[in-house]
């Protein structure tokens, strides 16, 4: 079982660029560095989707994920990080993560405007760009149990390899304190 170690490891967070633009990969991998957080950076053809992902990958080690940008019935907005093979009852999923009735997909102008993020390219590391916390973040409780993770930064031409523990650092940095559910069946 995933035990949580890193609350006392958060510190200021240090925007780089002014908020009313998307931050780019750039600024993020500059604020993981500020954080002291090491990553490594994988370059590879523009990816889509979860079947795509696999076939170009090459061998990245550790868990990948799917992310998915969700609204609820109220408007609210969900983030849902989970292992790319993990199957999700997106019918009963409201239910596990508090959501006001069922959850659809958010449209791509309003991914764009909370997270600076294209479809294909949606990651927890988005959450940059929600500086007001408006996008709650959920991740699946069995992705939390391997390391390291990989997600895009901020863009589907590459892929990041962040440390478990790391991720939590950044994401509490970013002021989104993730709930860590059981939501995958």
């Amino acid at each position: 079982m995933y035990t949580d170690t890193t609350a006392e490891r958060v510190g200021p967070f240090r925007p780089i660029r002014n908020d009313a633009m998307p931050k780019t990969r750039k600024d993020l991998l500059e604020n993981l560095n500020a954080l002291g957080i090491h990553t490594q950076t994988v370059e590879h053809p523009p990816l889509f989707t979860v079947e795509e992902s696999q076939a170009l990958r090459g061998s990245i080690p550790g868990a990948h994920s799917k992310n998915l940008f969700l609204k609820d019935k109220k408007g609210s907005l969900f983030l849902v990080v989970a292992r790319e093979d993990a199957e999700i009852d997106l019918k009963r999923l409201h239910t596990r993560i508090g959501a006001s009735g069922r959850l659809s997909f958010g449209k791509p102008d309003l991914l764009m405007e909370k997270l600076g993020v294209e479809p294909g390219s949606v990651t927890p590391f988005a959450v940059i760009n929600d500086t007001g916390a408006e996008v709650t973040l959920v991740i699946d409780a069995s992705m939390m149990e391997e390391t390291p993770l990989n997600f895009h930064p901020l863009e589907n031409t590459a892929t990041t390899t962040i440390d478990r523990d790391d991720l939590l650092v950044f994401l509490r940095a970013a002021g989104h304190d993730p709930q860590i559910l059981n939501i995958s069946l």
